[in-house]
């Protein structure tokens, strides 16, 4: 398929497009049909998982865990703790690689080695790993507080499938009546003392070496940070008595002046430490004012010594993506004093980046995106980023003269500060980043033309690592459009809405996003939630000078001889993915993301590029972008490649990943939703407005499966989506006769995920 479009743009100027476009669609038929034979013969071929065993073994199909004690004992608290573990499962509880490790035909060829590498190899049981599972669970359960479990298994045997069954007696547990505190007299014991508050064994929990071990870490972070530069957990010493209060256990809590593996005779006094000198050093060649590098470090001469001072200096610095390497050196000076080194190793300074998304539907539309960026990560010498992008969005027909080109090139500056305040305000591991923004954009479509120059100022940054801000107090665009089809211009006169869309306007207004996650990784490798809020005001501002400004025929406030826009706008997203299986290898993904914008004051109807959209490779994948909706609407007519846009978005997708094999990962999804107006655009019996009536009907549904290729530090994708429900159709359910047919399905090419 792909092989096929990349013929076709190579040859169509040749005046051949036709025999091209008959290609294309044998192509796809045969894309069908060979799909349809390649799952016939999957099947056929699968039909075992134990073909490969010798005489006398036995594949592990399952470990069951069963606490028959407590009902809501985490049985994730037991499960990595069994030395055994079978084949992971996907596809509900079906590996397709087990499978073909099993096609091998025994005579250790070619075709052997290439299934070996390809497929997955049967989990042999091992019975002498189940007791190893015994008494690694046994262990970890007493370190849980848990004394004495029993733990018997069952093993089921049916044709050389292994199920293990442990079922697991939790054993006693201590609750602490007493807890006596041991201290060394001076200081660190009156530090000690006003934490007391924050100690988190406390008499009435459960005795558990887990618990103290959590304890003595924290307390000597605490105490770290109160100046105590050589304090660790090994100072810690705890004694529980379970038998002077039968069923209860009593604590007694020490810190000592000698470590676990020393003896009273090693003792010295614990003193607090003060910073002594403080030295940054960074090679020759890397030019940057060292005024930034002083201004960031938060570690200062003649301070008490403090942990978290040094965490945030490394935080600090690495925000600036200028260091391969931060190594922060502390050296006891003398009895109270200790040195910092600071090294820092240069990183690669500027680039390039590509990125391209493809798509293409059934009907023949063909979509290309590409974009190239520059950046400079120390432009002024001073940490200033500077980023240069140049992108271009290009859509065709196969069949048709028709094209839709963008061009578009913007620069941004981000200065490592929050201009206007001094650094000393900011004294946590993040600093506010000031961001400038230009851009220009050339939009030529066979209807019209337009031109859309932004600027923004502003600022973004982070809290706690998992809370980021970005805060545009002025975002300014400015809509030109030029050359409108007359066609085009007859039927925008006789729509009032579509007509105060499609016109000039001044936008000049604020904007912000706030973003939460639990995990801020890139691709994080557990599971994790997040939620985004985009919010936009604009106008209201300029609203205020409008008894001063020209007017236009509808009495529209204009600069510049251009009516200015006035409207309010969100967008909510949620999002959560589970990680499960082994290496938690296996995901379901899952979004939620509500937008609604609504335009009052000298504005009728929000700025077309304020309108939200549907279908694309981030969104509905049975469509293409700009293809759904708005409600039940039908394909506007009036455009003639789709730009389908509405006031308001609803739409949920759920993914479920999964590994292959090498760096290839799969998926399947269902996404579901579509965009709705607030003024009726379409006809009584086809409505665009979302009523409690046709809300379900207007629903635009598709499933699909994607192919992942996971490098690392990008992940390159190809989804294939078919519409299973589709608004704009009489007959809006669509069966699997239509998945690969005539305007049933969407293929798109794109780089991350989708959500």
């Amino acid at each position: 398929m792909i092989f096929c479009r990349i013929i076709y743009l190579k040859f169509c100027g040749y005046g051949i497009k036709g025999y091209f476009c008959k290609l294309f669609q044998l192509v796809m038929e045969g894309f069908r049909r060979i799909a349809l034979t390649g799952l016939v013969l999957l099947a056929a071929l699968s039909c075992s998982t134990t073909r490969v065993l010798q005489e006398g073994e036995y594949r592990l199909a399952r470990n069951r865990v069963e606490v028959t004690n407590d009902s809501r004992f985490n049985l994730s608290e037991i499960e990595p703790y069994l030395k055994q573990k079978p084949n992971s499962y996907f596809i509900f509880g079906w590996n397709p690689f087990l499978n073909v490790y099993n096609w091998q035909n025994g005579k250790n060829g070619g075709w052997d080695r290439f299934i070996r590498k390809i497929g997955v190899a049967p989990v042999v049981y091992d019975p002498e790993q189940v007791e190893n599972s015994i008494g690694n669970v046994k262990n970890h359960l007493e370190y849980l507080g848990y004394y004495g479990s029993e733990i018997n298994t069952e093993v089921k045997v049916k044709r050389k499938n292994v199920t293990v069954k442990y079922e697991v007696r939790l054993g006693k547990r201590y609750p602490i009546n007493r807890i006596t505190y041991h201290l060394p007299e001076g200081e660190l014991a009156e530090e000690f003392c006003l934490d007391t508050a924050n100690v988190t064994v406390r008499r009435g929990d459960f005795l558990s070496e887990s618990a103290l071990e959590a304890e003595s870490e924290r307390s000597s972070r605490y105490l770290r940070n109160k100046g105590f530069y050589t304090f660790s957990k090994s100072y810690f010493s705890f004694e529980a008595d379970t038998l002077s209060v039968p069923g209860y256990a009593a604590i007694d809590f020490s810190i000592n002046e000698y470590t676990r593996n020393e003896s009273a005779k090693d003792a010295r006094p614990f003193r607090r430490f003060r910073i002594n000198d403080v030295t940054i050093s960074y090679p020759k060649r890397l030019k940057i004012r060292e005024e930034v590098l002083r201004n960031l470090n938060t570690i200062s001469p003649g301070d008490i010594y403090n942990e978290t001072d040094i965490s945030n200096t490394y935080s600090r610095m690495s925000s600036l993506r200028m260091f391969n390497g931060i190594n922060i050196r502390m050296e006891q000076a003398d009895s109270s004093l200790v040195d910092c080194s600071i090294d820092l190793s240069q990183s690669k300074l500027q680039g390039f980046k590509v990125n391209l998304e493809a798509s293409i539907n059934s009907t023949g539309l063909f979509g290309i995106s590409p974009q190239l960026s520059y950046y400079h990560k120390n432009i002024f010498r001073g940490g200033e980023w500077l980023n240069l992008s140049f992108m271009g969005n290009f859509q065709m027909m196969f069949d048709s003269p028709v094209r839709s080109n963008e061009f578009g090139v913007s620069a941004g500056l981000s200065f490592p500060k929050f201009l206007g305040l001094p650094y000393r305000l900011f004294d946590g591991p993040a600093i506010p980043r000031t961001d400038i923004n230009l851009s220009y954009n050339y939009q030529s479509r066979p209807e019209y033309t337009r031109n859309i120059i932004s600027t923004s100022f502003g600022y973004n940054g982070s809290i706690g690592g998992r809370f980021f801000y970005q805060v545009y107090p002025v975002q300014l665009n400015i809509v030109r459009l030029f050359d409108l089809d007359p066609s085009f211009y007859s039927s925008l006169y006789s729509d009032p809405f579509m007509r105060n869309a499609y016109q000039d306007h001044f936008d000049l207004g604020l904007g912000s996003t706030f973003y939460y996650t639990t995990n801020a990784d890139v691709n994080p490798a557990t599971s994790y939630f997040y939620t985004r809020l985009q919010f936009d005001i604009s106008g209201n501002i300029l609203s205020a000078f409008k008894p001063l400004m020209d007017k236009d025929e509808d009495g529209a406030g204009m600069i510049w001889n251009t009516p200015f826009s006035q409207y309010v706008r969100a967008e909510l997203t949620l999002g959560r993915t589970w990680r499960f299986g082994r290496n938690n290898g296996q995901a379901i993904a899952t979004r939620l993301l509500a937008g609604a914008g609504y335009a009052y004051g000298n504005s009728t109807v929000l700025p077309f590029e304020k309108h939200f959209y549907a279908g694309g490779s981030n969104s509905l994948r049975g469509w293409q972008a700009r293809t759904v909706g708005p409600g039940l609407a039908p394909m506007d007519g009036t455009f003639i490649i789709p730009n389908q846009t509405g006031d308001m978005k609803l739409e949920a997708n759920v993914e479920y990943r999964f590994h292959l094999f090498w760096k290839l990962a799969g998926a399947a999804f269902i996404d579901a939703g579509n965009v709705w107006t607030f003024r009726e655009s379409g006809t009584t019996e086809r409505s665009s407005m979302l009523t409690a009536a046709t809300f379900a009907k207007s629903i635009a549904a598709n499933w699909g499966v994607g192919v992942r290729l996971d490098l690392d530090f990008l992940v390159i994708r190809v989804d294939m989506g078919m519409k299973i429900h589709d608004p704009a159709r009489e007959q809006r359910w669509v069966g699997p006769s239509g998945w690969l047919r005539r305007d049933g399905y969407a293929v798109h090419f794109g780089v991350g995920y989708p959500f």
